[in-house]
């Protein structure tokens, strides 16, 4: 069929409907930001968010690449897709009617959307007879197991719609296609009944199972998952990939889950179907889980959505099959976890048991507390790593530090990574509080090879000073260019403000020079309905102060070719500012930490000898990453 000329009206209203934020989430994890969304930008490579989504203006835009637009144009361009095909595919998300210029066209586009709502309906149909069959004497077998075996309720039974497959070959497939007339292709593309290879007909996909729906985020019936109540094989049955569901992309009880989701601002991920319904039954209400196999990357951003400071617990069986699930877990998410995207921890339940297996001897409460105390997912893989293996034995010892150096070289917030690297340095030290230090460079010299140094840092011995690579000292000229640099893009840039204004307090930086901190303050002061005329009413104020005007009366103003390079280049010049301000404190910090590293006695004092030595080096790192970071050099952008 020919790419269909859509009616305006129909395009309007998708375009009303779509809710940019439920869009966009499906490939970026978004972070409330005020009253927008941030998160990094999927058109190009970035470390720092400047991706933003606005739900009132349904809009999108990257401060980096100037990339923009509505929900239809981020679907195109995301996905490399036509304009037709995106709306058609909206409209069936949506459910919004579609009209076309050309009416010979709209019997095929409505036939395409109503067969979604056929296999809706088809799937709904079945659940219900599935569910009907698990009362009666076929069923028995099947009810008793979840009443004695799982210990669930009739409110819990009813709740997930649990119900049982029967026995026979073609039971289900007489059901829909003989008693309620649905067309046998409908019923074999809903995922419920095979063709046979000879004779002609159907057969059943179920059979002889106790049946689970599995549902989209809307509670629809999509697929279901059967367990067997025999030795047959596989243990586990899922739905086969249909128009309506797709196992990578689907996660079982999260249309009852969401919900608890955003009020406990945590979701926990389980293994199993039962796991799942477990932790509900027992009050749990923020758990979902994966469909027998490994948790992708649209699965987790399909939790996320919920989730407002993107906490999640992966909670998979402590056996080693469950240990290397965790493990692919995390390699398929990993690098939304070192970019600080997402709260990732792991949860492993002693003696290797289920949650639905711990359930049964504990209470909610206790399963609560195991909860709160999860490892960071850093923590867990540092254990695994570490695990039976005997660090004073020289093969050990390197293979760990190996895996360790491959695990922390990825950390992209340098805060965290030094974190880690004092403790593996412990860890690796074997108690022996001197060793540290030299575990602590031996690290960094792996972990970051292109940084230059001009020998290991090593214990002071007979009153001698410790040979470092010299640190540029601080530069008044600079710290002028940066601060006015930045108040300059403040007052002309209004977009550009509360990027400035969360990225100063992210970094705990201050205005240095007096000049520049008065007029910042009096900034600040200024009420945000009338913050639109800043400049204008900037200089206003300033004129009861003429002493100060001299040193800041150019920031109140931009030539023809400064206000152009400005506009163009200001996210970069924020970013060499911001870098330079800091490049300041960290200097200041760092000759602090070094002169009580160099005055403590690691004899009488080996603790703040340590901590001293950890500190400075932390400084010195971050002033070689604040280096690479600045993106010009202030000269350049003033």
């Amino acid at each position: 069929m020919q790419i269909p000329r859509l009616h305006p009206d129909t395009i309007e209203e998708i375009r009303h409907r779509a809710d940019i934020v439920d869009i966009v989430s499906e490939y970026v994890v978004l972070r409330k930001r005020g009253k927008d969304f941030v998160g990094l930008c999927p058109f190009h490579d970035e470390k720092s968010p400047s991706f933003t989504v606005s739900q009132t203006k349904q809009m999108y835009h990257c401060f980096g690449c100037e990339a923009g637009g509505n929900a239809i144009k981020f679907v195109m361009e995301v996905g490399k897709r036509s304009f037709a095909d995106v709306v058609l595919e909206l409209a069936r998300r949506y459910q919004v009617p579609i009209q076309t210029l050309e009416p010979e066209q709209r019997q095929e586009l409505q036939r395409q959307l109503s067969l979604r709502e056929q296999l809706y309906e088809i799937l709904a149909t079945t659940a219900h007879f599935y569910q009907h069959v698990l009362k009666q004497s076929q069923g028995h077998k099947a009810l008793q197991y979840l009443q004695s075996d799982r210990q669930l309720t009739p409110a819990t039974i009813q709740q997930f719609g649990l119900g049982y497959a029967p026995t026979g070959w073609e039971t289900l497939s007489r059901y829909l296609v003989d008693n309620k007339n649905y067309p046998a292709s409908l019923v074999e593309q809903a995922g419920l009944i095979k063709p046979r290879k000879e004779g002609g007909g159907y057969y059943d996909v179920f059979r002889d199972r106790l049946m689970i729906p599995i549902r989209d985020v809307q509670g629809r019936v999509i697929g279901f998952g059967g367990r067997t109540l025999s030795d047959e094989q596989p243990k586990y049955l899922n739905s086969p990939e249909t128009e309506l569901f797709s196992k990578g992309k689907t996660l079982f009880a999260l249309d009852q889950a969401k919900s608890g989701i955003s009020q406990l601002d945590q979701a926990v991920v389980v293994e199993g179907y039962f796991d799942a319904i477990a932790l509900h039954a027992a009050g749990v209400n923020n758990a979902v889980a994966s469909l027998g196999t490994a948790l992708s990357v649209e699965q987790v951003k399909l939790v996320l959505r919920y989730t407002e400071s993107k906490q999640l617990v992966l909670n998979f069986d402590a056996d080693q099959a469950g240990t290397n699930a965790t493990t692919r877990a995390i390699a398929q998410i990993a690098n939304l976890a070192y970019n600080g995207e997402i709260q990732l921890k792991i949860l492993n339940i002693p003696d290797g048991k289920d949650a639905d297996e711990y359930l049964r001897q504990h209470t909610p409460a206790d399963y609560q507390q195991l909860l709160a105390n999860a490892p960071l997912w850093l923590n867990w893989q540092i254990q695994q790593i570490t695990k039976d293996c005997d660090l004073r034995e020289a093969t050990d010892f390197q293979q760990v530090t190996q895996q360790i150096v491959k695990l922390l070289k990825n950390i992209a917030n340098s805060d965290t990574r030094n974190y880690y690297i004092s403790h593996c340095a412990e860890i690796l030290s074997l108690g022996d509080t001197r060793l540290i230090p030299l575990r602590v460079e031996n690290l960094l010299t792996q972990i970051a090879p292109k940084a230059t140094y001009s020998q290991p840092i090593t214990q002071k011995r007979n009153g001698q000073k410790p040979s470092l690579t010299a640190v540029p000292t601080s530069d008044r000229g600079l710290l002028e260019r940066a601060e006015a640099l930045l108040l300059k893009i403040y007052l002309h840039c209004p977009q550009q403000r509360q990027d400035i204004l969360d990225t100063l307090e992210a970094r705990d930086l201050q205005f240095s020079l007096s000049h520049h901190r008065f007029l910042w303050q009096q900034i600040l002061e200024i009420p945000a309905t009338i913050a639109t005329n800043l400049v204008s009413h900037m200089q206003d104020r300033y004129l009861d102060f003429p002493e100060e005007v001299e040193l800041i009366s150019h920031l109140f103003h931009l030539s023809e070719k400064s206000q152009k390079d400005d506009m163009v280049r200001t996210p970069k010049g924020i970013k060499t500012a911001i870098a330079c301000m800091e490049r300041v404190l960290r200097e200041k910090r760092y000759r602090h930490f070094l002169e009580l590293w160099e005055q403590t006695d690691p004899d009488t004092q080996p603790e703040q000898w340590q901590s001293y030595y950890q500190a400075f080096y932390a400084e010195k790192l971050r002033l070689q990453e604040l280096e690479r970071e600045r993106q010009f050099t202030i000269t350049d952008l003033i």
